[in-house]
C-alpha cells in the first residue's frame, strides 16, 4: 500500500502537467525573427505574446491558457512550413504569420494539405497582415482567415484620396520584387489611370526584398524623374532604408504608403523633415481619437515599450475568442464556422465583419499623414515629437472589394 501510495504520489503530478500542457491552446507565431525583416518581425511577437497575456488574465478561453510559440521563418518560404511543421508537433492547431505574401501563400497551401491529410487534427492559419489579393481570391482556402485588409483594398482606398489632391501630376512607384510589391504596382497604375488619367507614371521599379542596404541610386532615379509623388508598399528596413536615403538626398517629394509606421520608419521621416507629407492607410493609428483604442495604445506601449503596429491583431485574438465561446469549443473546425460572417466591434471604433465567402475581413481604414502633433494628439513615435494625423476615414461598406474565391468547404 505504502509503494502504490508513492507512485500516486508521484504519477499524479505528471498527469496533472501533461492535462495541462494538452489544455493550452498554442499558437504558432511563424515570423522572421533574424535578417532583414527582424525588426517587423519582433515587434509583431511582443504584441501577440502582449495579447495572450491579456486574454490569459481573464481565464483565457473557455478556461484554456494561451500560449504563442515563437518560430524563426527568416521570410523565407521553404524556412516557413519547416517552422509550421514544428508548431503542429508541438501541438499548436493554430498558427499565425504576417509579414511576406510569399510565405502566406506557402503557408496557406501547407495547412489546406495538411488537413486533407489529418482529419481531425485540423490547423487553422490566421493572417494579420500578408495582403496579396490573391489569398483570398483564386488561392483562397476554408483554412486561411486575413484580418488586414488587402492590398487591392488599401489602395483603392489611398488613391480615392490621391485623386482628390490636384498637386499630384507626376508618381513614381516604388516596390519590392514579390507578389505584394507586384499587386502594389499593378493596382496602383490601374486605379491611379481610372481616377486620375491626367496623371504621369514616370517611374515604376521594383527591387530584391530585405537586400538592399542603400538605396541610394533608386532615389537618384526619383530625383531625375521630376516626382511629385511616390507609392510605395515598402515595409520593414525597405522602407526606413529608402526614406534614410530620401533624406541624405534632400528629396522633397509626397510619400503614399503602406506601412510608413512599422520599425525605423517614424525616424527616417522625421530625419527627411517632411512634415505631413508621409501618407499611410491602415486599419487604425495612435491618434484616432478613439478613447478605448487610445487607452489600449497607452497601456501597450507602457508595458512593451513599443507602438501599436497592429491593431489587427487585437481584433483577430479578440475574434477568436469570441469565436471559440460562440462554439463552445476550440476545435479549429468549429472555431472556423463560427468566425465565418461573424460581426465585431473593431478596436479603433466601428463595425468589422469576416466574409464568409473569403474569409476576409472587412472594417473601417485610415488615410492619416505623419508630422508634427496637434494638442489633442498624445502619441508621437519612436521618440521623434512627430506622429500620425487623422486625413481620412473609410466606413466598412465603402472598404469592401467582391472576391472570385471558389470555397471548398469541409
Amino acid at each position: 500500500m505504502r509503494k502504490l501510495t508513492l507512485a500516486i504520489a508521484v504519477i499524479a503530478p505528471m498527469l496533472g502537467q501533461a492535462a495541462s500542457a494538452e489544455d493550452t491552446i498554442k499558437i504558432g507565431y511563424i515570423d522572421p525573427l533574424s535578417g532583414g525583416g527582424a525588426s517587423v518581425g519582433e515587434g509583431g511577437l511582443k504584441t501577440f505574446q502582449y495579447l495572450a497575456d491579456e486574454i490569459n488574465a481573464k481565464g483565457g478561453i473557455l478556461g484554456h491558457k494561451v500560449e504563442i510559440l515563437p518560430l524563426d521563418n527568416k521570410t523565407n518560404p521553404q524556412e516557413s512550413l519547416v517552422q509550421a511543421q514544428k508548431a503542429i508537433d508541438a501541438g499548436a492547431h493554430y498558427i499565425t504569420q504576417g509579414n511576406g505574401s510569399s510565405v502566406a501563400a506557402a503557408l496557406e497551401d501547407f495547412v489546406t494539405k495538411n488537413n486533407t491529410r489529418n482529419p481531425g487534427k485540423e490547423v487553422l492559419y490566421f493572417n494579420y497582415a500578408a495582403v496579396d489579393p490573391s489569398l483570398t481570391n483564386e488561392k483562397c482556402s476554408f483554412w486561411h482567415f486575413r484580418w488586414d485588409a488587402s492590398s487591392d483594398i488599401k489602395m483603392e482606398a489611398l488613391t480615392n484620396y490621391m485623386k482628390d489632391v490636384p498637386s499630384i501630376k507626376k508618381v513614381y512607384l516604388i516596390n519590392q520584387d514579390y507578389s505584394f510589391g507586384q499587386s502594389v504596382r499593378s493596382d496602383a497604375r490601374k486605379m491611379l489611370g481610372a481616377k486620375r488619367p491626367d496623371v504621369q507614371i514616370v517611374g515604376d521599379e521594383l527591387h530584391p526584398l530585405l537586400k538592399v542596404t542603400d538605396f541610394s541610386p533608386y532615389i537618384a532615379k526619383i530625383k531625375a524623374s521630376g516626382a511629385d509623388s511616390v507609392v510605395t508598399g515598402n515595409w520593414g528596413q525597405d522602407f526606413a532604408l529608402l526614406l534614410k536615403a530620401a533624406a541624405d538626398a534632400g528629396l522633397k517629394v509626397n510619400w503614399y504608403t503602406y506601412y510608413a509606421g512599422g520599425a525605423g520608419g517614424p525616424t527616417a521621416i522625421k530625419q527627411t523633415g517632411l512634415d505631413h507629407q508621409v501618407f499611410q492607410i491602415t486599419e487604425g493609428f495612435p491618434n484616432s481619437g478613439n478613447q478605448t483604442a487610445m487607452d489600449f495604445e497607452k497601456a501597450f506601449r507602457a508595458k512593451v515599450n513599443l507602438s501599436l503596429w497592429y491593431p489587427r491583431a487585437v481584433n483577430e485574438m479578440r475574434m477568436f475568442k469570441a469565436a471559440a465561446e460562440k462554439a463552445n469549443s476550440i476545435d479549429p473546425v468549429k472555431v472556423a464556422a463560427a468566425l465565418e460572417d461573424m460581426k465585431f466591434d473593431v478596436l479603433d471604433g466601428g463595425q468589422g465583419f469576416m466574409r464568409k465567402d473569403d474569409h476576409q475581413f472587412f472594417q473601417p481604414i485610415y488615410v492619416s499623414s505623419f508630422g508634427k502633433l496637434a494638442a489633442n494628439e498624445p502619441f508621437d513615435e519612436e521618440g521623434t515629437g512627430w506622429g500620425w494625423h487623422l486625413v481620412s476615414r473609410v466606413d466598412t461598406p465603402q472598404a469592401m472589394v467582391s472576391t472570385t474565391c471558389k470555397m471548398v468547404r469541409p
